[in-house]
């Protein structure tokens, strides 16, 4: 079958391990024809162009920038994407048709480009439901439903719904997503929703030198490291992130990373550099390689995210964390099924995000007892191995697709 994946992320080798690699790979691998069309934001200076990398086809186009700039450009950038991609499809594929097209949100703006090719194709649509906007700007206080931004808001929404409209199948990344998804959009049939998860290979443990991993990123070797890798932004809550960085400081025996990046980063830089805290290390970034290593040379894994949420997230980055045989720490909303899935499955402990005494207890509690550490690492390892692989997300698509094509020859 012919596959057309369409992304904001930056796919440039699909030999990369990662969510959407690691299942685009596993399509090729199985015999299909995979198209990926991803942006090339402006600040990258290259035209729409197409690649023909390890026997998949990726179509780059040029867009505006939408990571890493002011909110104005963002948003313009966003709102045209679904022209700018459509435009480059007609181009590059437009005498060929495919059977999937596959895409994830964000950004709900691709609902033209999938309308169009719906329309084109007759050609059956999954949408794996990674973000659940605009009501995520509206629980951080980004967007609000009244007023001038009230408008904004409605626009949005209306092009969720659609985008939700167009979409033969809706893969949620967990029960809670799922059940969000239908309560707010009552319009959509049950029968449209399944749980497709993140997925990623499973990864083979490997023996390390902790200790020489340690030096190399000039951590202490007799304390515990809790490591946070990823993306800085609003959704993580940098308020409470650095509040708990200020109380552990008076804990003796820990030691905190923050490698990532993003719009709030700064903020975690500003705070090394103001109190000269001696139990915190600040990496900005880390080609995957190394961060995967920084993770081996630490103990506790980390995941935080702001409170106000009532959409239930589900990160991805906790997959890299269960893979590699980590016990988790998060801190989170009370809506999503993260902290119970944590909990339930003894793989790590949980608190909400508005309670950094709390957080500082179980801290307190983690390094008294470093035996658990292997114990839940594994079971979060071996829970991985049987519901996030890349295979169970691959059989969901392909069985939604037969199932749409049976009922399709029916009509």
């Amino acid at each position: 079958m012919k596959i057309i994946f369409l992304t904001i992320g930056k796919i440039r080798n699909i030999e990369d391990h990662g969510i959407y690699s690691d299942l685009l790979r596993y399509f090729r691998d199985k015999g299909h024809d995979v198209c990926i069309v991803c942006q090339n934001e402006r600040r990258e200076r290259k035209k729409t162009h197409l690649e023909n990398v390890d026997n998949v086809r990726i179509l780059y186009v040029r867009t505006g920038n939408i990571t890493k700039t002011n909110i104005i450009e963002k948003g313009i950038s966003t709102l045209l994407i679904g022209q700018k991609y459509r435009n480059a499809i007609n181009k590059y594929f437009g005498d060929e048709s495919f059977d999937i097209i596959l895409y994830s949100t964000p950004p709900i703006t691709l609902a033209p480009v999938v309308r169009h090719m719906k329309r084109r194709d007759d050609v059956f649509t999954y949408l794996m439901l990674k973000d659940i906007f605009p009501q995520n700007a509206v629980d951080l206080g980004m967007m609000r439903t009244a007023g001038l931004s009230g408008i904004l808001y409605k626009y949005f929404r209306r092009k969720e719904r659609q985008l939700y409209s167009y979409s033969d199948r809706i893969g949620c990344m967990s029960p809670a997503n799922a059940r969000f998804i239908l309560r707010y959009n009552r319009d959509i049939s049950r029968d449209k929703i399944e749980i497709c998860p993140n997925t990623v290979d499973v990864i083979p443990l490997e023996a390390v030198n902790k200790e020489s991993l340690r030096e190399k990123y000039d951590l202490p070797k007799n304390k515990t490291i809790f490591t946070y890798g990823g993306n800085f932004g609003k959704p993580q809550g940098i308020g409470f992130i650095l509040q708990v960085l200020d109380k552990v400081q008076r804990i003796e025996k820990v030691h905190f990373v923050m490698c990532g990046s993003g719009t709030e980063f700064h903020r975690i830089k500003e705070y090394k550099e103001r109190t000269k805290a001696e139990n915190l290390t600040v990496i900005e970034g880390l080609p995957y390689g190394d961060y995967k290593n920084l993770l081996r040379a630490s103990d506790v894994a980390l995941i935080f995210l702001d409170h106000r949420f009532t959409i239930p997230n589900f990160p991805s980055r906790l997959l890299d964390y269960m893979n590699l045989g980590m016990p988790v720490l998060a801190a989170t909303d009370i809506n999503t099924d993260l902290g119970r899935l944590i909990i339930d499955q003894d793989f790590g402990w949980w608190c909400e995000s508005n309670d950094s005494d709390k957080y500082v207890d179980i801290v307190r509690t983690v390094i008294e007892d470093a035996s658990v550490f292997i114990k839940k690492g594994m079971n979060g390892k071996r829970y991985m191995s049987e519901h996030f692989t890349t295979e169970k997300a691959y059989q969901k698509i392909i069985n939604a697709y037969e199932a749409w094509e049976r009922g399709s020859k029916n009509v």
